[in-house]
């Protein structure tokens, strides 16, 4: 498959125009290969592990969900470098899909609602809010370590957002659709104290690697695991 046939094919499963406004630019093909398309591989980062895990197999596209060029690059050094010598030294694409990929269907966090059992979904304007009969442990026991906020007991509506989705403007919506605890990474302090329900805080990894894993099991592609490394203390 040629890489414009490709392009086509992602954009049929996370059409860019669903994208939040900061991702221009940052989506799509950001490192362009020179092969055809024939073997891809899928990872949630495009670290240099990941890369060199691609180039053994031999992938010629790798599809991530974060860029890592979504700062601006003054100065190719460094882990940018050592990744990009490893992408363009195996002559391999990279494909991002990110917020769009968030937001379509069958994508981050229809995954993540997927794992967790949720039915009777309705959508936010950024992750859903769904039914279930479960309690922090048993989110944990799926998802792994959570840090709680709020006094929990049985929750019957939970609101998801894949990543860092603790907006005050999300935990509203989620209010408003009925929930009783948000599940999202990335708490900060202050939103937490003023937040109407329990905030339930897992890690942005271990909410959207799901995501990734589904899309690479849908396409019949190699998922490339490479979570960060978590040490709990005390």
């Amino acid at each position: 498959m040629e890489i414009e046939a490709f392009v086509k094919e992602m954009e049929g499963i996370a059409p860019p125009g669903l994208a939040e406004p900061y991702d221009e630019g940052r989506i799509g093909l950001v490192v362009e290969g020179t092969r055809p398309v024939r073997r891809v591989a899928a990872a949630l980062d495009a670290t240099v592990r990941v890369a060199e895990e691609a180039a053994a197999l031999g992938a010629d596209a790798l599809v991530v969900h974060h860029s890592p060029l979504f700062s601006p690059v003054h100065r190719v050094a460094g882990e940018t470098a050592r990744l990009l010598r490893v992408l363009l030294g195996a002559g391999m694409h990279l494909y991002v899909m990110h917020t769009n990929f968030d937001r379509a269907e069958g994508g981050i966090n229809d995954a993540l609602a997927d794992i967790l059992g949720l039915s009777d979904r309705q959508p936010m304007p950024m992750g859903l809010v769904g039914r279930i009969s479960t309690d922090p442990d048993a989110i944990a026991a799926v998802l792994g370590p959570l840090r709680v906020y709020g006094e929990v007991r049985t929750i019957e509506r939970l609101a998801v957002v894949g990543g860092s989705g603790f907006d005050p403007a999300l935990i509203r919506a989620a209010v408003d659709l009925g929930a009783d605890a948000f599940l999202s990474a990335e708490l900060k302090h202050f939103v937490a104290r003023e937040s109407p329900i329990p905030c339930l805080e897992s890690t942005h990894y271990a909410l959207e690697s799901p995501g990734m894993r589904a899309l690479a099991r849908r396409m019949g592609w190699p998922y490339l695991d490479d979570p960060p490394f978590l040490q709990l203390c005390g």
